[in-house]
């Protein structure tokens, strides 16, 4: 893959949502093409280590956890939940070596709002901050956590997040749009952190979705946050939705969307079960544009980015190539956005 076009390496990406990795238990996965054993040990603290061995490249996955220590299943080579090699059963006495300097290397993690986040690189403290959802606490889980596998790279799955023209195209269903409803959007947008916000504005009136809310005026703002996290939050009177979609690289040709859904709406809970099949089936609208996609991209054309509605995603090449370089000559990032008023059609 092109360098250029690489995730980036020093970011936080979603791992899963907090309730699927159990007390006691460990999970295997794929991120950014390299194998994270997920885990939770005795005290509830999640951890992330590489899932190799660092004797035979065993999978540690495969091996026994006690909630304290993984116990490899080749050799019998044990780890604690740092990484760091506790016990090596072949040895015999007088064969003296320092455990200490055995390791699976070890993968930063933090649990925010239901969800479990893994830091690739180095310096966790100088990336881009997993985003805080406003009116929020950081202990509450989401209503909703889905997760689709998409057949893309990084980039276009990354750019379909933030694209505006799509939606009456790939998004046509009863419950959301009809496709014909077109409308001239105006939206003002400002830079943010290691990103960009379209600012706080009137919800959209052509989407029948954001009816089931009720409750008078609603004012939505979107921010989109490296290496590709958006979030769009609704505000009904005193009540809030926060819709959180996060993109996570597997590797060079899979990226998985992971979208965690939030509310205080008291009637929306009674809902959720109903509301399943129709966000998934908006998440799988998606997931088939992008599998489509990749029949033309398989030819390398030469890409085209046109007027307002694509300006984002120039933006996000400007935000990444920024990063890379900020990182690289050790200095301070210097977000290339500027504030904008944008028009499109949608």
């Amino acid at each position: 893959m092109d360098d250029a076009a690489t995730p980036l390496r020093e970011a936080w990406y979603y791992a899963v949502p907090s309730r699927k990795l159990k007390r006691r238990k460990t999970m295997p996965k794929v991120m950014l093409g390299e194998p994270v054993l997920l885990g939770r040990d005795d005290d509830g603290a999640a951890f992330a280590l590489r899932d190799l061995c660092p004797h035979r490249a065993m999978p540690l996955s495969l091996g026994r956890f006690d909630g304290r220590e993984i116990e490899c299943r080749y050799h019998g080579w044990r780890f604690d939940t740092k990484g760091v090699c506790t016990a090596i059963p072949a040895l015999v006495e007088g064969q003296k070596i320092n455990l200490g300097r055995i390791a699976a290397p070890r993968y930063p993690v933090r649990e925010v709002n239901g969800n479990i986040w893994v830091y690739f690189g180095e310096e966790p403290d100088a990336a881009p901050a997993i985003p805080a959802l406003e009116g929020f606490a950081a202990d509450v889980a989401p209503q909703v956590a889905e997760t689709v596998s998409f057949d893309a790279g990084y980039d276009h799955a990354v750019i379909g997040l933030m694209d505006p023209g799509h939606v009456p195209f790939v998004h046509r269903s009863w419950f959301w749009r009809s496709g014909r409803d077109f409308a001239e959007k105006e939206k003002s947008f400002a830079p943010s952190p290691y990103g960009f916000t379209m600012v706080r504005h009137q919800t959209s009136g052509n989407s029948r979705a954001y009816k089931l809310l009720g409750g008078g005026p609603m004012e939505t703002d979107i921010s989109f946050t490296l290496p590709g996290v958006r979030v769009e939050h609704t505000q009904v009177g005193r009540h809030a939705l926060c819709n959180m979609t996060a993109m996570t690289p597997i590797d060079d040709n899979t990226v998985e969307l992971n979208n965690c859904i939030y509310w205080t709406m008291p009637r929306l809970g009674p809902l959720r079960p109903v509301l399943l099949p129709f966000i998934r089936k908006f998440l799988g609208q998606d997931r088939d544009a992008l599998g489509r996609q990749n029949e033309g991209l398989k030819y390398d054309p030469q890409l085209m980015l046109v007027g307002d509605a694509d300006l984002q995603a120039r933006w996000y090449t400007r935000l990444k190539n920024e990063y890379r370089a900020a990182r690289a000559e050790n200095r301070p990032f210097e977000n290339p956005v500027e504030a904008s008023t944008l028009r499109w059609r949608s």
